[in-house]
C-alpha cells in the first residue's frame, strides 16, 4: 500500500508540473520549489502545502485554483478525494529551492 500511495503522490506531483504554472514567471511550481510537499491520507484526501516567490504575490488565488484544476481528473476518477492547498512562508522561498530547470529556463546563475 506504501508503494501505491508514493505512486499516486508522484503523478499528483507530475500533473501539478506540468498544468500549473506561475503566471508571472512561466515556470511551474514544483520546479520553482514552491512545491513544499504533497501530503495523501488514507481516505485520499490530499493536502498541498506551498508556498508563493513572495508575500504580496496577487496571484495566489489563481495558483490555488489551478492546483485544484489541474487535480480533477484524478478526483473524477476517484483516485483521490478532497483537495486542500495551504499557502505557508515558513521557510521563506528563496531561487536555492528552484531546479535546474527553472534556473535554466528563468536566466538565474548559481
Amino acid at each position: 500500500m506504501a508503494d501505491e500511495k508514493q505512486e499516486l503522490v508522484e503523478r499528483i506531483e507530475a500533473e501539478l508540473e506540468n498544468d500549473v504554472i506561475d503566471p508571472e514567471l512561466g515556470v511551474d511550481v514544483v520546479n520553482l520549489g514552491l512545491i513544499y510537499g504533497i501530503d495523501l491520507d488514507d481516505e485520499k484526501n490530499v493536502k498541498v502545502t506551498m508556498t508563493l516567490t513572495s508575500m504580496g504575490c496577487p496571484l495566489a488565488g489563481t495558483i490555488v485554483s489551478d492546483i485544484k484544476t489541474a487535480l480533477k481528473d484524478l478526483q473524477e476518477f476517484k483516485e483521490i478525494n478532497e483537495v486542500d492547498v495551504e499557502i505557508v512562508w515558513d521557510p521563506p522561498w528563496d531561487k536555492s529551492r528552484m531546479s535546474r530547470y527553472a534556473k535554466i529556463a528563468l536566466g538565474v546563475h548559481e
